[in-house]
């Protein structure tokens, strides 16, 4: 598994991790032995939020946290309607018990909202003294807004930004991962495949993922999370409901595409005009 370091955290994570979102209505079983396998596979960045089934994953995956807990990356979120200075604590405090940890390795705000972001700022300040989080980062922030918070919160301190990005959707290519880069924050793309609409295999850009996956002798997932995570500040998050798809995704952090396999992909999947940020 292909790892680098994680922004400014001091922490080096692998490229592919393990998302959560919507696990609530997955199988208990398989969804807990999936995240299982996947970190035996060292898939160790495992995201939530208190979002996700209003707090039922991070309960769910509690039983995994206990056991593995000591070589996770485990990152959870807040709500913008709970990210007031002494709301952010207390969130932060609801998932570190329903997660049964003393800690997270990154809080994030789950995206822009009515509450001063310098109140919020100051709420990961105070959890990062006490202990309870390691980092903090953002989510479904574009550049502009990136600019603001570091302005606020100085060099350094942003770990990462969470935004959606899959081969249809590059929109983050042209300002919030370059921001990124230059900033030294980390970015971690979520659902990678899309949402339920990966390109099918006899789709035009589906036989551009087939022809490259056959060559390397891999799936065509593979080869979407790979071309996703070329740029060496993204990560990527897929979930995996079963052991095998768990499997599949892992399969993804050692493949690395030639120049000519990622100009073909470039072309498939084109990156479009510039727009605002997406999210979901």
């Amino acid at each position: 598994m292909r790892q680098r370091k994680f922004g400014p955290t001091g922490r080096t994570v692998p490229v592919i991790g393990q998302g959560t979102w919507n696990m609530e209505g997955d199988d208990r079983a398989g969804a807990l032995a999936a995240l299982r396998r996947g970190i035996e596979l060292g898939m160790i960045h495992i995201d939530t939020a208190e979002l996700y089934g209003s707090g039922k994953v991070e309960s769910l995956i509690a039983p995994v946290v206990a056991e593995h807990r000591a070589k996770l990356f485990l990152v959870s979120k807040v709500m913008p309607s709970n990210a007031s200075r002494a709301g952010t604590i207390s969130a932060c405090e609801r998932t570190l018990k329903r997660l049964g940890t003393d800690r997270l390795d990154c809080y994030l705000l789950h995206w822009p909202g009515s509450h001063p972001l310098e109140g919020t700022i100051a709420a990961f300040d105070k959890l990062a003294a006490d202990g309870k989080i390691l980092s903090w980062g953002l989510s479904n922030f574009d550049a502009r807004e990136l600019e603001a918070a570091f302005a606020m919160a100085g060099p350094g301190k942003i770990a990462c930004n969470q935004v959606l990005y899959h081969l249809a959707e590059r929109a983050i290519e042209h300002a919030v991962l370059p921001w990124c880069a230059a900033h030294d924050v980390a970015v971690v793309a979520y659902s990678p495949f899309g949402s339920g609409n990966f390109p099918a295999a006899a789709s035009a850009g589906g036989k551009v993922l087939e022809a490259i996956a056959g060559s390397h002798r891999v799936t065509a997932r593979q080869v979407a999370l790979a071309y996703l995570t070329r740029n060496p500040a993204v990560f990527t998050i897929p979930k995996a409901g079963r052991i095998a798809h768990a499997e599949d995704n892992a399969g993804a952090g050692t493949l690395a595409l030639s120049a000519d396999e990622i100009a073909a992909i470039d072309v498939a999947f084109p990156l479009g005009s510039r727009r605002g940020l997406p999210m979901i």
